[in-house]
Protein backbone atom coordinates (compact mmCIF):
# COMPACT_ATOMS: atom_id res chain seq x y z
CA UNK A 1 0.00 0.00 0.00
CA UNK A 2 1.33 3.52 -0.65
CA UNK A 3 1.46 6.16 0.76
CA UNK A 4 -1.03 7.90 -0.45
CA UNK A 5 -3.40 4.95 -0.33
CA UNK A 6 -3.19 4.71 3.56
CA UNK A 7 -4.72 8.34 3.55
CA UNK A 8 -7.71 7.71 1.48
CA UNK A 9 -11.36 6.76 2.18
CA UNK A 10 -13.32 3.21 1.29
CA UNK A 11 -15.14 5.03 -0.97
CA UNK A 12 -12.06 6.57 -3.10
CA UNK A 13 -10.11 3.22 -2.76
CA UNK A 14 -12.93 1.41 -4.34
CA UNK A 15 -12.56 4.19 -7.79
CA UNK A 16 -8.57 4.48 -7.68
CA UNK A 17 -6.39 2.38 -5.32
CA UNK A 18 -3.91 0.40 -6.70
CA UNK A 19 -3.19 2.13 -9.24
CA UNK A 20 -1.27 5.32 -10.11
CA UNK A 21 -2.47 8.40 -12.88
CA UNK A 22 -1.06 7.62 -16.48
CA UNK A 23 2.26 9.74 -16.44
CA UNK A 24 1.94 10.18 -20.49
CA UNK A 25 -1.88 11.62 -20.36
CA UNK A 26 -3.26 11.84 -17.00
CA UNK A 27 -5.64 9.60 -16.96
CA UNK A 28 -7.12 8.13 -14.16
CA UNK A 29 -8.91 5.44 -15.33
CA UNK A 30 -7.61 2.18 -15.42
CA UNK A 31 -6.53 0.91 -19.14
CA UNK A 32 -8.75 -1.98 -20.13
CA UNK A 33 -5.32 -4.10 -22.19
CA UNK A 34 -6.83 -6.54 -24.32
CA UNK A 35 -4.16 -8.70 -25.50
CA UNK A 36 -2.83 -12.90 -24.71
CA UNK A 37 0.74 -11.67 -24.75
CA UNK A 38 3.57 -9.29 -24.32
CA UNK A 39 6.60 -8.65 -26.50
CA UNK A 40 10.20 -9.13 -24.80
CA UNK A 41 13.13 -6.93 -24.70
CA UNK A 42 15.56 -9.62 -25.48
CA UNK A 43 16.22 -13.62 -24.54
CA UNK A 44 17.90 -11.90 -20.93
CA UNK A 45 14.63 -10.01 -20.56
CA UNK A 46 12.59 -13.23 -21.17
CA UNK A 47 14.76 -15.41 -19.40
CA UNK A 48 14.81 -13.08 -15.73
CA UNK A 49 10.78 -12.94 -16.45
CA UNK A 50 9.85 -16.42 -16.74
CA UNK A 51 12.42 -17.29 -13.63
CA UNK A 52 10.58 -14.72 -11.73
CA UNK A 53 14.33 -12.67 -11.12
CA UNK A 54 12.17 -10.08 -12.37
CA UNK A 55 8.72 -9.09 -12.53
CA UNK A 56 6.41 -8.25 -15.67
CA UNK A 57 4.29 -9.37 -17.85
CA UNK A 58 4.48 -12.69 -19.51
CA UNK A 59 1.17 -14.08 -20.72
CA UNK A 60 -1.93 -12.50 -19.84
CA UNK A 61 -3.52 -15.50 -18.49
CA UNK A 62 -1.11 -15.64 -15.85
CA UNK A 63 -0.59 -11.62 -15.49
CA UNK A 64 -2.86 -8.79 -16.57
CA UNK A 65 -1.77 -4.71 -15.98
CA UNK A 66 -5.81 -4.44 -15.70
CA UNK A 67 -6.07 -7.06 -13.99
CA UNK A 68 -3.02 -6.61 -11.67
CA UNK A 69 -4.81 -2.96 -10.55
CA UNK A 70 -8.00 -4.93 -9.37
CA UNK A 71 -5.85 -7.33 -7.47
CA UNK A 72 -4.10 -4.56 -5.71
CA UNK A 73 -7.29 -2.62 -4.78
CA UNK A 74 -9.54 -5.81 -4.01
CA UNK A 75 -6.50 -6.25 -1.33
CA UNK A 76 -6.65 -2.60 -0.60
CA UNK A 77 -9.95 -2.80 0.70
CA UNK A 78 -9.79 -5.97 2.43
CA UNK A 79 -6.81 -4.59 4.07
CA UNK A 80 -4.99 -7.77 2.58
CA UNK A 81 -0.92 -7.73 1.49
CA UNK A 82 -2.34 -9.40 -2.05
CA UNK A 83 -5.29 -10.47 -3.84
CA UNK A 84 -5.90 -13.14 -6.93
CA UNK A 85 -8.25 -12.57 -9.15
CA UNK A 86 -9.26 -15.52 -10.99
CA UNK A 87 -11.97 -16.31 -13.90
CA UNK A 88 -15.34 -18.00 -11.81
CA UNK A 89 -16.52 -18.90 -8.44
CA UNK A 90 -15.80 -22.22 -8.99
CA UNK A 91 -11.78 -21.44 -9.68
CA UNK A 92 -11.61 -19.19 -6.14
CA UNK A 93 -13.25 -22.40 -4.16
CA UNK A 94 -10.78 -24.94 -5.82
CA UNK A 95 -8.33 -22.59 -4.64
CA UNK A 96 -9.07 -22.02 -1.41
CA UNK A 97 -9.61 -25.27 -0.29
CA UNK A 98 -6.34 -26.51 -2.31
CA UNK A 99 -4.81 -23.65 0.07
CA UNK A 100 -5.81 -25.36 3.06
CA UNK A 101 -6.37 -28.79 2.44
CA UNK A 102 -3.23 -31.43 2.42
CA UNK A 103 -2.89 -35.03 0.94
CA UNK A 104 -4.64 -37.41 2.60
CA UNK A 105 -7.05 -34.99 4.37
CA UNK A 106 -10.80 -35.28 4.01
CA UNK A 107 -13.55 -32.71 2.93
CA UNK A 108 -17.50 -32.81 4.91
CA UNK A 109 -19.81 -31.21 2.94
CA UNK A 110 -23.53 -31.98 2.63
CA UNK A 111 -25.71 -31.99 -0.44
CA UNK A 112 -28.76 -29.99 1.05
CA UNK A 113 -27.30 -27.51 3.28
CA UNK A 114 -27.72 -24.55 1.48
CA UNK A 115 -23.98 -23.55 2.41
CA UNK A 116 -22.48 -24.72 -0.89
CA UNK A 117 -24.25 -24.24 -4.30
CA UNK A 118 -24.94 -28.05 -6.05
CA UNK A 119 -22.07 -27.14 -8.82
CA UNK A 120 -19.84 -27.36 -5.87
CA UNK A 121 -21.15 -30.02 -3.54
CA UNK A 122 -20.90 -32.33 -6.63
CA UNK A 123 -17.45 -30.99 -7.33
CA UNK A 124 -16.28 -32.58 -4.22
CA UNK A 125 -18.59 -35.39 -4.25
CA UNK A 126 -16.65 -39.10 -4.40
CA UNK A 127 -13.31 -37.49 -5.38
Amino acid sequence: MSKIDEKLKIETLALHGGQEADPTTGSRAVPIYQTTSYQFKDTEHAANLFGLKEFGNIYTRLMNPTTDVFEKRMALLDGGVGALAVASGQSAITLALLNIARAGDEIISAERSGLLNRTTWMQYRNQ
